[in-house]
């Protein structure tokens, strides 16, 4: 296989992608940072009472 034959199906195979639009790219970007904030938010909670628990403990 030479070059001209693999740079022609890669040009076919790109022409197949199909890019997501400005509105899903915001979208999911949208839910992304949602996601890590609930996850943040519920570990830092998850710290907070294991923290809780072990001062109780250790005195």
């Amino acid at each position: 296989m030479n070059i001209g034959t693999h740079i022609r199906n890669a040009r076919l195979e790109l022409n197949k992608v199909i890019f997501p639009t400005k509105g899903q790219v915001k979208q999911a970007y949208i839910s992304v940072i949602i996601v890590v904030t609930v996850i943040a938010a519920f570990l830092a909670l998850v710290d907070l009472a294991m923290s809780s628990v072990m001062s109780a403990i250790l005195g």
